[in-house]
């Protein structure tokens, strides 16, 4: 029996079991954060596109940052200032974020004659909406979940499809690392399944665990890990499941295991608490904009205004290639208080940080889009073909999975994996627990 390669692996029925039901659940998610993430890889591109009107503009003349802002909150009753982003040309529109009730609220204002030219909902922005597709479904934290549920079994789908893609018997390339030229296109669907899979697998997995922090679940895990470490490393620059654009502006989505920070489960809503609004000098805001000027922090740079008593400003950049972001405190007359790039910021940031530079496509410049862009293709293409071979070989009116055997070889190496996945991703421990023993209770040895 200790001599069988089955006493440590899975038959290969039981294999083919799980791969096709992790990809009967994963498939259509996977299907959709492909379309997804590729419309929010070029983000830079089309949020250019969709700026162009109002970054084609004729050369500010002597602008006054103070009155573009306050023509902005003119426009918009009841408002009050979020942020002001720093213009990134002589001829770009005044782009001044304010929360009215709530809401973060982009407003454009002309820096000559301070005329409105569009406000626009920042939870309605194009790449905006984008964003809580691909990570949420639309769902807030909800969404979050379940996308961590997806991300969780796609690793168990990564995991079986490469033991049978392994070969058995004599090893051939054909098929194994490149797609076979056959006139059938059965064959050639099946090896652009596999094959592919192969190659993106790789980057699939990368994608995945960089994606990791930002769910619900996972995120808070690895918050209260490093809490219960000794609150020697904090989380600061990225999120942890839904969180409104306007706490996004604002930096109150930072989160420090130094703070009690509210984690409220029931009803999954997580809002933070209200940006409150606080007076600031007009004066104090047009220094603090000359200081920002001279910083070249990388674009998108934003101005937000004092939240305490001390009345300092905050400029930072909030540009996707993370690695690159800095951010200074600044006096009411303009002087430098601190200054902090990322290489001051504690491991765990730095890596995700990292991570999400490369998962957006903005670590590597126009390369790293372009290297998504295959991945992303790939695997689509190997997920339309996984969708034709199963409607093709599964009867009709039934769902064409493999039947179980009485007595399936699970593997010792098997129950391994499983324990310490199922440590590492609590959704998918929780899962595995719940279909073990679901299968004991409608498993009926009668039938056998």
């Amino acid at each position: 029996m200790k001599n069988s390669p089955s006493f440590f692996w899975p038959d290969r029925r039981t294999l083919w079991r799980w791969h096709f039901f992790a990809g009967l659940f994963c498939l259509p998610f996977l299907i959709l954060l492909c379309l997804t993430g590729i419309i929010y890889l070029f983000k830079p591109q089309i949020e250019a596109a969709i700026d162009r009107p109002y970054d084609t503009r004729p050369t500010a003349i002597a602008p006054v940052p103070h009155e573009e802002i306050a023509a902005a909150l003119k426009s918009i009753p009841g408002a009050h200032l979020l942020a002001y982003e720093l213009p990134r040309t002589p001829q770009s529109a005044a782009r001044v974020l304010v929360d009215r009730r709530g809401d973060a609220i982009r407003v454009y204002v002309d820096r000559n004659s301070h005329a409105l030219l569009k406000t626009v909902t920042e939870e309605h922005r194009f790449e905006r909406i984008i964003f809580h597709l691909h990570g949420e479904l639309l769902l807030g934290n909800v969404g979050s979940v379940i996308m961590e549920m997806v991300a969780s079994w796609t690793l168990v789908l990564i995991l079986t499809g490469l033991c049978l893609w392994w070969p058995r018997g004599e090893w051939r390339f054909a098929g194994v690392l490149w797609p076979r030229l056959t006139p059938n296109r059965w064959p050639r669907l099946r090896d652009l399944h596999a094959v592919t899979g192969i190659w993106v697998s790789l980057f699939l997995v990368l994608f995945l665990v960089s994606g990791l922090p930002w769910s619900f679940i996972w995120g808070h895990a690895l918050q209260t890990a490093q809490h219960n470490v000794g609150r020697v490393l904090s989380i600061q620059d990225w999120e942890i499941g839904a969180v409104p654009a306007r706490d996004v502006i604002a930096g109150r989505h930072i989160i420090d295991p130094h703070k009690n920070n509210d984690m409220d489960m029931p009803g999954m809503d997580m809002r933070t608490q209200a940006v409150t609004s606080m007076p600031y000098d007009p004066i104090a805001l047009d220094l603090v904009v000359q200081t920002a000027e001279k910083l070249n922090f990388p674009a998108p740079v934003l101005i937000t205004p004092p939240s305490g008593e001390i009345g300092n400003w905050t400029v930072r950049s909030d540009t996707e290639n993370r690695p690159k972001r800095e951010n200074a405190i600044v006096s009411s007359t303009g002087k430098i208080v601190s200054r902090s790039n990322f290489s001051q910021k504690n491991a765990v940031d730095q890596f995700v940080g990292y991570g999400v530079a490369a998962h957006v496509g903005q670590l590597f410049g126009i390369f790293n889009q372009i290297v998504n862009l295959v991945v992303a293709t790939g695997l689509l293409a190997m997920s339309v073909a996984a969708t034709l071979l199963w409607l093709r070989r599964r009867p009709p009116g039934e769902l064409g999975a493999l039947p179980s055997s009485y007595s399936p070889k699970i593997g010792i190496a098997t129950i391994v994996i499983a324990i310490v996945l199922g440590c590492l991703l609590p959704e998918l421990g929780a899962a595995l627990i719940v279909l073990f023993f679901t299968s004991k209770l409608v498993r009926r040895p009668d039938k056998y």
